[in-house]
């Protein structure tokens, strides 16, 4: 074994044996038989064993060499029992000198397996899919190395091919069991990007069938990769320079760093390494596309993880390079609508559907995050993520309803429900042309209350929002959005670039910046962190900033350098206590003072302000008042705190409701507080972007209310058709009910009066 494993020389030796054996006559059944012969000869192993995977992710041993002759076709796992199971479970190889030793061993007596002592497995992997499991194993306890291992994957890839051509187990059996009949069928995800559509599906299929894996000529290979990669990187720099579209900002810059992956000289090595194995350009990229996807998903972290689409997105457009092939459905004869569904994409792949009539886009991975998502964004498509199955239960041709307001999916719907979606799309685009029609009409009320309409903010994409929407700046910028997407925590001078670029876009118009609000489920991937039981009361936000004030302190000198002669308005995440307010404006005092020691032109105004998120804060309001410029209320984390209700599981998720009679209480006796010292109160939680419940701040007395740019047309059409006056006396003649909500009778109050709510 150890010949094969440190000989390069010795595995292309077995590889070219392998490739003879694929090409052999016989049934597919005879050649995985003489692949087994072969690889237990060669690896010096007294078994070796294939398992393939049936319906129902049941492994079926369907050849072996070394374990009785009666166990094939009979001993079967289930996926995750076993060590074979194990394997398939996790994608991942397992080595073991002592194998009967591991707490999931499962001993199957038809196998006669009980004299082995030492496993060694690989996954047979096509794509993202398991197809079955290759093994070794031996009498004696053997301590198989890396280099062992990796020779192992490498025949796994190759017998993969066998596994996937159908003539081992019938397609359609696998098929028929993941799909079930041809009824309507709903699937959850994630909201990625907001939106309704219905349209054909389109599965985003940009793997290459490779039909030759074993090199003929290794620097023949090797040539052939240089040219692909030198093409490949022609046609992103193409890309990239037709991008010039979208602007500035994230959307062209994830662009420019697609760029530099497509440079990384480890990326290149690993695949030149694998052609010097003995494998061709294709091959040697399929095997470090598969290696990567194995390790990478096993990282908890969500952002490295998305990382790995941008990978896939390369390995893909480098194979089709080398077939010289097209790359994807992109290529093909398309609808003229469709919805795009895709295991996971790159941003490039996105917008190789960008000129085409892309109105919807359905992943199996994905993130608020990712790459993907974030252009999709900037082409206004509705993106729904994390489906599971969507490619393997979604056949092409399909027609599906993409709810990104919600999360779902619906595939196949009734000619009702079709024609139902068709009418709330069509209702959708007239009550978007009369909110483009107020775009500047002023948010004043019947009864003449102006109501400030802000912006909620995270990335550039979302200020040039300003002039779509009419609102009058950006209630809330969330400024830790740009640190999520980045690999590396930004310095000082790449900081204070980003936030120049956001008041420049702005204009004039005002921009409160939120300090870093990371923690919780907003985990920046290259600074370190424990897992937390209760991450949402846990480590976070100024907590971070006051406990490690470098990073506090640099995002404040960024923050100072940026508003240099403009009005810099900041607020702080979480405060829990006036104290902490306190030890938070004296490391800004600290770095006005460094600027003007530097010379740098100072800010033409400061003003600091506290988001009121922590109950703890409405015992502290006069106090809170006297050394804050201004207030914001964040109801997302104030109701899940005042109720003690964790937001992020669903069986709470509308347990309580904001128009609850304690909320409404809670809310006016804020504004009591703020008016009589006059400190100005706004509201930045979801809560002031529905119109319903933004009818009920605005009678309670708020005057600024920041949400996401698609609320701003909803609520400003409710605003302009509400008499405050007479809403305000009903709205406090029942918040005295015990009702667990009043939201039934304030819509009853507003399509009684004409009130204008979607």
């Amino acid at each position: 074994m150890t010949d094969v494993g440190g000989s390069v020389t010795a595995t292309r030796r077995l590889l070219r044996r392998l490739r003879d054996v694929m090409a052999g006559s016989g049934t597919a059944q005879e050649r995985l038989d003489r692949i087994v012969r072969l690889v237990a000869a060669e690896m010096v192993a007294e078994v070796c064993s294939i398992y393939v995977m049936r319906a129902g992710e049941v492994l079926e041993l369907f050849a072996t060499e070394g374990l009785r002759p009666e166990a094939v076709h009979r001993t079967r796992l289930r996926v995750g029992e076993g060590l074979v199971g194990v394997i398939a479970a996790t994608a991942r190889p397992l080595a073991l000198a002592d194998a009967q030793s591991h707490p999931d061993f499962a001993y199957r007596p038809e196998t006669g397996e009980e004299i082995f002592h030492s496993l060694m497995g690989a996954p047979i992997l096509r794509g993202n899919r398991v197809l079955g499991v290759l093994a070794v194993q031996n009498r004696t306890p053997r301590q198989y190395t890396e280099d062992e291992v990796e020779v192992l994957q490498t025949i796994a890839m190759v017998v993969a091919e066998l596994a996937a051509s159908g003539d081992l187990v019938n397609p359609l059996e696998i098929a028929r069991s993941q799909r079930g009949g041809m009824v309507p069928v709903r699937l959850g995800g994630v909201r990625l990007n907001p939106g309704l559509a219905i349209g054909p599906a389109v599965l985003h299929e940009p793997r290459v069938v490779i039909r030759q894996f074993v090199a003929e000529d290794v620097s023949a290979e090797l040539v052939r990769l240089r040219g692909a990669l030198a093409s490949m990187r022609d046609a992103i720099d193409e890309l990239v320079a037709a991008s010039e579209g979208l602007g500035t900002g994230e959307p062209r810059d994830i662009l420019e760093s697609y760029r530099m992956f497509a440079a990384d000289r480890g990326w290149v090595a690993r695949i030149a390494e694998a052609i010097r194995s003995g494998l061709t350009a294709e091959a040697a990229v399929q095997k470090v596309r598969d290696d990567t996807r194995s390790r990478m998903m096993q990282i908890g972290d969500p952002y490295l993880r998305e990382r790995l689409s941008d990978l896939e997105d390369l390995a893909n457009r480098l194979q089709q390079h080398l077939s010289e092939r097209p790359p994807s459905a992109a290529w093909a004869e398309l609808p003229p609508e469709f919805i795009l569904v895709a295991r996971a994409m790159g941003p490039a792949e996105l917008l190789d559907y960008a000129r085409r009539r892309i109105i919807g886009l359905v992943l199996e991975e994905g993130s608020p995050t990712a790459h993907v998502a974030i252009v999709a964004r900037a082409f206004d498509i509705p993106v729904v993520g994390r489906v599971e199955e969507a490619t393997s239960r979604i056949e092409a041709g399909d027609i599906l309803v993409l709810d990104g307001d919600h999360g779902q999916v619906l595939i196949r719907p009734s000619d009702h429900i079709g024609r139902s979606v068709t009418g709330v799309i069509a209702a959708r685009t007239q009550r978007r042309a009369a909110y483009d029609a107020l775009r500047s009409a002023p948010a004043v009320t019947r009864d003449g209350v102006a109501v400030r309409l802000l912006l909620n903010a995270g990335l550039l994409i979302d200020v040039s929002q300003l002039a779509v929407t009419g609102a009058e700046g950006i209630g809330l910028f969330r400024t830790e959005i740009p640190f999520m997407v980045r690999n590396a925590f930004p310095g000082v001078a790449d900081q204070t670039e980003f936030y120049r670029s956001v008041f420049e876009q702005a204009e004039s118009r005002p921009v409160v910046f939120r300090t870093l609000d990371i923690g919780g489920d907003k985990v920046l991937p290259y600074l370190p962190h424990d897992t937390e039981d209760n991450p949402a009361m846990g480590w976070r936000a100024i907590r971070i900033g006051l406990d490690r004030p470098a990073m506090l302190r640099q995002q404040l000198r960024a923050l100072i350098r940026a508003a240099a002669g403009r009005d810099l308005l900041v607020k702080f995440p979480m405060i829990a206590e006036i104290a902490e307010l306190e030890q938070a404006r004296a490391m800004l005092d600290k770095e006005l003072a460094r600027a003007a020691a530097e010379g740098h032109p100072p800010p033409k105004s400061i003003k600091t302000g506290v988001m009121i998120e922590v109950p703890s804060l409405l015992w502290q309001l006069p106090g809170l008042c006297e050394r804050a410029d201004f207030l914001s209320v964040g109801t997302n984390d104030l109701v899940q705190f005042l109720f003690a209700c964790d937001r992020g599981n669903p069986r709470l998720a509308d347990r309580y409701d904001v128009l609850s009679p304690p909320m409404l209480a809670l809310l006016r006796e804020m504004i009591g507080h703020t008016e009589a010292a006059a400190t100005p109160l706004s509201m930045c939680g979801e809560m002031a972007a529905s119109p319903i419940e933004a009818m009920a701040l605005v009678a309670l007395g708020f005057r600024t209310l920041s949400m996401a740019p698609t609320a701003i047309g909803p609520v400003k059409s409710m605003i302009r058709s509400l008499d405050v006056g007479s809403l305000k006396e009903y709205l406090e003649d029942i918040g005295r009910r015990p009702d667990h909500s009043l939201r039934h009778k304030l819509e009853d109050y507003a399509r009684d009066r004409g009130i204008q709510l979607p």
